[in-house]
């Protein structure tokens, strides 16, 4: 069973920055693409960013693009979200998810294992 461990989400200030980080279990990691989804009370769970298997190509949420960045280490099998510029609009709990190939889309039933969420708080 793989499990996903998400880490670095906390309270920071409108214009700080956060990293977030994603530990997952198993030998495939390299295999799957990642991605980060984020949920804001009342609202659905929605894309912010993707990577593919081999960290060749990423995608982006319009609304995060130019101040997120997705990244992975497969040697550490690792996916990060570096969060820079970032809005009270942010806030919510963030998710990483594999998905069920290696390419990556924005689509969520395409995830197939999810983290337990971290909470990110933008508020001065």
């Amino acid at each position: 069973q793989l499990q996903l461990v998400e880490s670095g989400g906390g309270l920071v200030q409108p214009g700080g920055s956060l990293r977030l980080s994603c530990a997952a279990s198993g030998r495939t990691f390299s295999s799957y693409a990642m991605g980060w989804f984020r949920q804001a009370p009342g609202n659905e769970r929605e894309f912010v960013a993707a990577i593919r298997g081999n960290g060749g190509r990423t995608y982006y949420a319009d609304s995060v693009k130019g101040r997120f960045t997705i990244s992975r280490d497969n040697a550490k099998n690792t996916v990060y979200l570096q969060m820079n510029s970032l809005k009270p609009e942010d806030t919510a709990v963030y998710y990483c998810a594999r998905h069920r190939t290696g390419w990556g889309t924005s689509v969520l039933e395409d995830y197939d294992y999810w983290g337990q969420g971290t909470q990110v708080t933008v508020s001065s």
